[in-house]
């Protein structure tokens, strides 16, 4: 990202007020602040292999607090360091990155014409609720990098772009039902490396996942970014 770009971006703060929610990852929020979203459609994984992942996510955990007494997840986890619940966020999130570019499902944002109308989306409030950096569509999923304004709620942006393409996609296709995955998943930016960091993932996806071109839209990412 390019200076001017990098001024719009601002990033957590551990002194200032923030929340956490949690789904099957945990959520935090801050206001005005930049983060690293992933959301997916409904079909991206296979129900064994996600029942793979949250069994190796419980078996984490409880192997770490030697906590085995029927306790949700996210208690196990609050019971972790500040560096253990870094470490688990990033390896479970990762985790799950690397099945999704697998391309299970149905993979429609494969083809540009359902693609262009997650981009289209994206981009229509930007510079009004949220300062949109780089972002990546993948046939099954979405990265994208985004700074809220303060009055803005993540959460509630994410609801909004995944109702309006589930609408437009499946008008398009004839079809009706559930587009997406419920639960996004988000990382908070921490810093300008941070970002530099999440920047070359979303340039390097569609590599690693050895897509052809065509078959995803790579949006934001300057030259020379690997």
């Amino acid at each position: 990202m390019d200076t001017i770009s990098l001024d719009k971006f601002h990033f957590f703060d551990s002194r200032q007020e923030y929340s956490v929610t949690y789904g099957d990852l945990p959520h935090w929020e801050q206001p005005g602040v930049t983060y690293f979203v992933t959301f997916r459609t409904a079909d991206s994984l296979p129900r064994e292999v996600y029942r793979r992942w949250l069994r190796e996510r419980d078996d984490w955990l409880t192997r770490r607090t030697e906590i085995d007494d029927g306790s949700a997840w996210y208690e196990k986890l609050q019971a972790l360091s500040a560096t253990q619940r870094h470490e688990f966020s990033r390896a479970f999130r990762h985790k799950l990155e690397q099945q999704l570019d697998r391309s299970f499902g149905s993979c429609p944002f494969g083809s540009e014409q359902y693609s262009e109308v997650v981009v289209s989306a994206l981009q229509h409030f930007d510079g009004q609720r949220y300062h949109l950096g780089d972002f990546v569509v993948m046939p099954n999923h979405v990265h994208l990098l985004v700074c809220m304004f303060k009055n803005w709620r993540l959460s509630r942006q994410c609801y909004s772009w995944k109702h309006y393409i589930a609408g437009q996609v499946n008008a398009r296709r004839g079809t009706s039902g559930t587009l997406f995955q419920s639960e996004s998943f988000d990382h908070l930016v921490r810093d300008g490396d941070h970002l530099e960091k999440f920047c070359r993932y979303i340039a390097k996806n569609p590599r690693l996942a050895r897509l052809s071109s065509g078959s995803y839209q790579l949006v934001g990412c300057g030259p020379g970014t690997p």
